[in-house]
């Protein structure tokens, strides 16, 4: 008996001991010495600039001897001889698709590609598009693939494969008979490229599952069968007035944003009508629909160089007004950007291959009217904004990730140089460094 109660007095002793204590892991500091520093909010180019990293944010940005001098311990990374820029932001892509110029380029990838293949593909698209220095991408459905894009998210933010900072619409939705697969016998059950959903109780219900599943954003397809009248780009609206109003009432509820798929005039009308956050494509904008815009403070995303890319291809196949379309475009974007409109940068990625760098867009914004600060800002703030993370993304400012790229010149007189990403930093990560001294 004594030895049993000796045993338990010294066990519940034991159990009063403080333990030492695990000192928690101090933040790795990072000391990026910049030649050059774009400086999105200001609108101008800093000279010598230092970045302290702390962790996977930016704790200070200031003159390199200034903030030298509070980086004690700090890993350096010279980039003095490199512009440094925020990392860029493209708010339309497709890591599920790689290419469609044509129908059969689509529809055999529906046919053909299982959706874990695709989904394999996808992850090399992620990686890709993060090492052309997109350290964020809006992609704006899976083409078929159900809610494989919140898969490769959740890859991405588990550590498991490198990728941008990913916000997902999974299925999108278009109605009965007006999206792809088309053209095949009424017999055959043929896959859709998106979730086909009719009525307004049955959006509402649709909206909700895909919220559940993980969609970030909404997108739907508010137009199809593109037309000329009059020397404007007309269209045929898929939804009637209570079914697009319950989509967007829905998803709005629900704290999502709504991205509308919308060519011609029609469909953009409808769209602006019901309160949607972004115009995807928009060849059809004219004065009246772009000052609406202006008035409602939604955002334009124009996806130009997939336009210019697919247009030839497409007229050789049969439909030659995309040949038009491109054209209208450049003219839209040029009214755009002297009225003021709100652009955000997105690319339609997937849309045509990832072989394909994303950059790319920058020349033909720049080529239609903007500032290639102007090109940058619209990859960088404005995509924050529309993307309601400007507290954390957009400028290499304090307390915002410590997203960044570098190139070896001057994008401000030559915005083609985006193409040439030679440095890239995700949150404090080096993903990507063929310039940096180390």
């Amino acid at each position: 008996m004594k030895r049993t109660f000796l045993a338990l007095m010294i066990g519940l002793a034991l159990q009063t001991v403080a333990l030492p204590q695990a000192m928690p892991k101090q933040p790795r500091l990072t000391l990026i010495k910049a030649g050059q520093l774009i400086d999105v909010r200001a609108g101008r180019a800093l000279a010598n600039q230092g970045i302290l990293v702390e962790g996977e944010r930016i704790r200070r940005v200031g003159p390199v001897a200034e903030v030298e001098s509070a980086a004690a311990g700090a890993k350096v990374i010279d980039l003095s001889n490199a512009t440094v820029l925020p990392g860029l932001a493209d708010c339309h892509t497709h890591i599920l698709l790689q290419g469609d110029i044509t129908s059969e380029d689509y529809d055999v990838q529906l046919l053909k590609e299982s959706i874990p293949y695709r989904t394999i593909r996808a992850t090399v698209a992620a990686r890709t598009g993060l090492l052309n220095g997109f350290t964020v991408m809006r992609d704006l459905e899976t083409e078929g693939a159900m809610y494989a894009d919140v898969d490769v998210k959740t890859a991405i933010n588990r550590g498991i494969i490198p990728g941008p900072r990913m916000f997902v619409s999974t299925r999108a939705f278009s109605a009965t008979g007006m999206y792809p697969l088309l053209g095949y016998s009424w017999e055959l059950r043929m896959p859709e490229g998106v979730q086909i959903v009719d009525g307004a109780d049955n959006i509402r219900r649709a909206v909700r599952e895909q919220v559940k599943y993980g969609a970030d954003w909404i997108k739907f397809y508010a137009d199809r069968r593109y037309f000329l009248k009059d020397g404007a780009l007309h269209s045929w609206v898929n939804f009637t007035d209570e079914e697009m109003k319950a989509l967007v009432d829905e998803a709005h509820r629900l704290g999502r944003r709504v991205a509308a798929h919308a060519m011609g005039w029609e469909g953009i009308d409808a769209a602006l009508r019901f309160g949607v956050d972004s115009i995807e494509h928009g060849y059809g904008l004219d004065d009246s629909l772009i000052d609406r815009m202006i008035k409602q403070g939604t955002y334009w995303c124009p996806t130009i160089y997939v336009g210019a890319y697919v247009a030839e291809g497409r007229a050789a196949a049969g439909a030659p007004i995309w040949l038009a379309m491109r054209d209208l475009e450049a003219k839209a974007f040029g009214i755009g950007v002297r009225k003021g409109v709100k652009i955000a940068y997105g690319t339609d990625a997937g849309g045509y291959a990832w072989t394909e760098n994303q950059a790319k867009e920058f020349s033909y914004m720049v080529r239609y009217g903007m500032t290639p600060m102007q090109a940058i800002q619209s990859a960088t703030l404005a995509a924050a904004d529309l993307l309601e993370r400007s507290k954390d993304l957009g400028a290499i400012e304090s307390g915002k990730y410590a997203d960044m790229i570098a190139v070896t010149a001057d994008p401000l007189r030559d915005i083609s140089e985006l193409e040439r990403v030679k440095f890239v930093m995700k949150g404090g990560e080096v993903y990507r460094n063929e310039i940096g001294k180390e």
